[in-house]
């Protein structure tokens, strides 16, 4: 079974605080639900992913990445008032990049992107996230080319934004190749479009516990990949791409 650096994954741990998103709370899904989930697949490591609905709590996180262990990294939501000895701590204690949240809310504002992201890039080296429909791109494409380390979630989740993105992978931006029950494209085409342009751009991930997806994570996703591409390029995806963007 072919190796994977899960690239995106949720835990949500109600011992800690979870906010209602848009009038929904997700369910619960520990760090033994998702060992127990995955015992089948080859996991050599990942990233936990912060939720709209964990708004900027740091704890669930830290909790997470201490059971989980060093292969596994954190991305995390942060107020643009964060000091940057908070941020350090987070680092020494495994998050690796800062998630914005277009899509759902709960993080730091668009408007702060700029001065945000170079701050965490130049502080500790950390990459940062976007959940937006690529449809939306167009808007800050000049400030994201600017920047020194984006990526983006889900395929960019429009079948109308697969153009935007495709730009920006030409400018070396990353992209999830995740949540394909969540996304309103061809996701076949979105996988070879994307691998053409820069076959270090694309990066796996299970997306569990698939929350507010249409479909939830299956196996076959990891398949698709498999069937679509050789050997060294699904382990590109699987793998070697995500590992080394997050430099576990």
């Amino acid at each position: 079974m072919m190796r994977i650096f899960d690239a995106h994954f949720h835990i949500i741990d109600f011992d800690f605080p979870i906010i209602e998103n848009q009038g929904y709370i997700p369910p619960s899904y520990v760090v033994e639900d998702y060992q127990k989930e995955t015992a089948n697949f080859n996991i050599k490591g990942g990233a936990i992913v912060s939720g709209s609905f964990q708004g900027f709590d740091q704890n669930y996180l830290l909790k997470a990445l201490k059971k989980l262990g060093p292969a596994f990294c954190g991305v995390t939501q942060l107020p643009y008032t964060v000091t940057d000895d908070e941020i350090l701590h987070l680092h020494n204690n495994g998050a690796r990049a800062l998630r914005f949240n277009i899509q759902r809310g709960g993080s730091e504002d668009l408007s702060k992107l700029d001065s945000f992201a170079r701050r965490v890039y130049d502080l500790v080296g950390w990459h940062s996230e976007l959940y937006i429909d690529a449809k939306h791109l167009p808007e800050i494409t000049s400030t994201i080319e600017a920047l020194p380390a984006i990526s983006i979630d889900h395929l960019g989740l429009s079948e109308e934004g697969l153009p935007h993105l495709l730009k920006l992978v030409e400018k070396g931006v990353h992209v999830k190749a995740t949540g394909f029950g969540r996304v309103e494209l061809d996701v076949k085409n979105a996988l070879q479009s994307i691998y053409n342009v820069n076959p270090d751009a694309l990066m796996f991930g299970t997306d569990l516990p698939s929350t507010r997806a249409k479909r939830p994570f299956e196996y076959a996703d990891i398949e698709t990949i498999q069937q679509l591409f050789d050997e060294q390029a699904a382990d590109k995806i699987l793998y070697k791409n995500a590992q080394q963007w997050y430099r576990v």
